[in-house]
């Protein structure tokens, strides 16, 4: 089933390969975008939805290489499927190192390009709902006090109560009321509840060793 916000981005100088893309996508019902330089499509604002970019590796100016590296470092979250006549295996090892989902020589089959794109819009969009799940982790971990976040910090640690007041040089009393405000805040009920949102919120796994409670 196609996500009704996902989008094929078709990024080729050759016009007759744009027409072609464009008419074979849109028979397998895919909304679609043409582009005739890797420019002309950093010039548009990022797909808020699930996308896949069809980008032809040898171009004039940025080609395809370059802009799968340009989209790297401003963190942008298009799936690429590199389609070539010139590509060679040290080429096809950089891409897909570099997450691409496919390289395809041409000529390709129909059904192989359109496969890699049901892949590449799949993966995109569950790395959106990753995406998603870490800022909204975040921004209730934010929420914390900083006295909080250390006792969050601890119990996911599998620290007790006491062990968590002799580290932190509180009483068990004052730890269990941090505790409740974190369980409160985060909308929890227990350890392994925080613990998932710390995953989401891909925090650093905290490694202590537990303090000897007499």
């Amino acid at each position: 089933m196609k996500a009704p916000n996902a989008l094929v981005f078709v990024i080729d100088d050759d016009a007759a390969v744009r027409k072609s893309l464009q008419r074979l996508l849109t028979s397998a019902a895919y909304k679609t975008e043409v582009f005739d330089s890797a420019a002309e499509f950093l010039g548009r604002a990022p797909h808020l939805g699930p996308a896949c970019l069809i980008v032809d590796v040898k171009m004039p100016g940025l080609n395809g290489m370059d802009l799968q590296k340009t989209l790297i470092a401003r963190r942008r979250e298009e799936q690429l499927v590199f389609i070539t006549g010139h590509g060679n295996i040290p080429m096809t090892v950089q891409a897909m190192r570099a997450g691409a989902v496919d390289f395809l020589p041409k000529p390709f089959k129909p059904n192989e390009l359109l496969k890699c794109v049901e892949q590449a819009l799949i993966r995109s969009a569950e790395q959106r709902q990753r995406a998603l799940e870490k800022n909204r982790a975040r921004g209730l971990l934010d929420r914390l006090t900083p006295r909080e976040f250390e006792v969050m910090e601890l119990l996911a640690t599998g620290m007790l109560n006491k062990q968590v007041g002799a580290e932190l040089g509180m009483a068990e009393k004052t730890v269990k009321c941090h505790r409740g405000k974190v369980m409160h805040k985060l909308g929890i009920i227990c350890i392994a509840d925080l613990i998932q949102v710390m995953q989401k919120a891909e925090m650093p796994r905290v490694v202590c060793r537990p303090t000897k409670v007499q």
